[in-house]
């Protein structure tokens, strides 16, 4: 006699607003982190963490305008160094034009 075959579970994975949304109902308090659980059939513990990353990681939301406020000008910045470059790459290219290989002078041509 064989023993039963176990049905081998998966491991769930859920998207963050899903794991928001839970860990918002946990910092309300409205309910236990039993109740909330129960209501979305995860491990109360996993409230409990997702609780405790949402508190630990709120700050970075209202961080965030700053940090995005100097990668623009950091891109202003690049862009206009990029100009730079490129015109004098094309002022070189006219001076030295005839010196570059694969190309002629201009009065042998």
């Amino acid at each position: 006699m064989t023993p039963p075959k176990r049905s081998k579970r998966t491991r769930r994975k859920f998207c963050g607003e899903f794991k928001a949304k839970v860990a918002l109902e946990a910092i309300k308090a409205q309910e236990t982190i039993n109740q909330i659980a129960t209501r979305y059939e995860v491990h109360p513990h996993q409230v409990t963490q997702w609780k405790q990353q949402l508190l630990q990681q709120a700050p970075a939301a209202f961080e965030q305008p700053a940090a995005l406020s100097q990668v623009e000008g950091v891109e202003e910045e690049l862009y206009a160094q990029i100009g730079r470059l490129k015109m004098q790459l094309e002022w070189l290219k006219k001076k030295l034009g005839p010196y570059l290989p694969g190309t002629t002078p201009e009065h042998d041509r």
